[in-house]
């Protein structure tokens, strides 16, 4: 008995460098904790658990300690932070960048996406903006997402808004109004449907889309947000009348106008890139109410220029005394990730590098070929802007009262840029 004792306690050292990667996007390793077949993965959980298995498979020497967290999981890694043990990699919404990197809690990773053999002029327009803050690359891109018209063409072509196999979209606001008039009277139904109940970020990404195409200077510095102004004013005018003529409800939150939308109840459904998939398989279903009439394209031009307002995942390096080998490490692990960056892209989202764009598999991919201009035109807010989740809230509520006819839209609108001035006020 002294002797077996004796030997399990010589048990054999894992000398092998360990790395803690923690992400969301969910937990599937039932399915998919042993796979290392990425083309074979489907979903985002899929797709990601598979990436980062093949590369513990490829890199032997590298320990992979692997955390999955509710989304976002950004109290978890507050905590993480506070306790002075925060994880080596971590999945985060590009957005969500700057609260950290001005806090001085995310490491600029420069030199490990030098030390991996990835520039920055290899990115897309959009990704790269999305993680450069100050001058300093805060993240690893791996995708663009954005609100896109998703479109049901059996009804467009019912209401005469189909040339050939092509949607006839607006290029002003009073042709937004006329076509959506034009589509309720052939229909019977509501042209655009948004799922705003409960959802903040619907009625501010719309006025931020079109803020941007009119080259409106939204945040002037750090402290202060412009929204009283006639640009502004326009945006919000036309979502409002659009909804004062029932061309868009108001009543549903995201699941009931996604039902509405497969259902075939309404003519165009706005929400995310990460969807496509899911309503591409919808329409190949001959059973479906979008069978055969489906496609998607990024919003369209109504005022100013064609623009768009993004966001996007990254990974990122919290601020934390690591070595030399821990460091090579996180380098393979980024490279890793941007070789496997197309087979993310089939979750739906844009790609963060620009030669997948070009790559015939991701042109194959359906509709891609549709969005892809997002790439270029996606914007987001200044990298100095902080709180944008908390700043998104307190706009979100204002809008809504004005859509919905509560408030007058010039009050609502002061009401926004106060709320959020004095929320910056503090912070600052």
């Amino acid at each position: 008995m002294l002797l077996a004792l004796a030997l399990a306690g010589c048990g054999a050292r894992d000398d092998r460098t360990e790395i803690v990667v923690q992400r969301f996007f969910g937990e599937c390793g039932a399915v998919y904790g042993q796979s290392i077949d990425v083309a074979k993965a489907e979903t985002e959980c899929g797709i990601l658990t598979t990436i980062i298995n093949r590369f513990e498979a490829e890199n032997p020497d590298v320990k992979v300690r692997l955390n999955v967290v509710a989304w976002p999981g950004y109290p978890q890694l507050a905590a993480q932070i506070a306790a002075g043990d925060p994880p080596d990699l971590v999945t985060m919404h590009q957005s969500v960048i700057s609260d950290y990197a001005g806090g001085g809690l995310l490491e600029p990773v420069d030199g490990l996406l030098a030390q991996a053999g990835i520039a920055p002029a290899q990115m897309t327009d959009a990704a790269r903006r999305g993680v450069t803050k100050s001058g300093r690359t805060y993240g690893l891109p791996i995708d663009t997402i954005g609100r896109l018209f998703h479109i049901n063409t059996r009804l467009m072509r019912q209401a005469g808004l189909m040339q050939g196999d092509r949607p006839i979209l607006p290029g002003s606001p009073d042709e937004l109004l006329r076509q959506a008039r034009q589509f309720r009277a052939a229909t019977g139904k509501p042209y655009l449907l948004q799922g705003q109940v409960a959802a903040p970020d619907v009625n501010v990404g719309n006025l931020y889309t079109y803020l941007l195409a009119q080259d409106a200077v939204i945040f002037p510095d750090a402290r202060h947000v412009r929204l009283a102004t006639p640009e502004a004013t326009r945006i919000v005018n036309l979502y409002k009348q659009l909804a004062a003529e029932r061309l868009s409800p108001l009543d549903q939150d995201f699941s009931a106008a996604h039902n509405a939308f497969i259902g075939g109840q309404g003519g165009i459904l706005a929400t995310g890139t990460w969807m496509i998939g899911a309503y591409d398989e919808v329409a190949r279903d001959p059973a479906s109410k979008l069978h055969d009439s489906y496609t998607v394209l990024p919003y369209p031009r109504l005022w100013g220029r064609a623009a768009a307002f993004v966001d996007g995942h990254a990974w990122v390096v919290p601020k934390h005394e690591r070595g030399a080998a821990e460091q090579a490490a996180i380098a393979r692990f980024l490279k890793h990730m941007a070789r496997y960056d197309f087979d993310w892209t089939r979750t739906g989202h844009l790609p963060a590098f620009r030669a997948i764009l070009d790559r015939p598999d991701f042109k194959a991919l359906p509709h891609r070929t549709d969005i892809a201009a997002m790439a270029a035109t996606g914007q987001q807010l200044p990298g100095y802007v902080p709180r944008q989740s908390a700043i998104q809230g307190l706009i979100g509520e204002e809008l809504e009262a004005a859509v919905s006819g509560q408030k007058p839209v010039d009050q609502a609108l002061k009401d926004a840029e106060r709320r959020v001035n004095e929320l910056l006020g503090e912070m600052l």
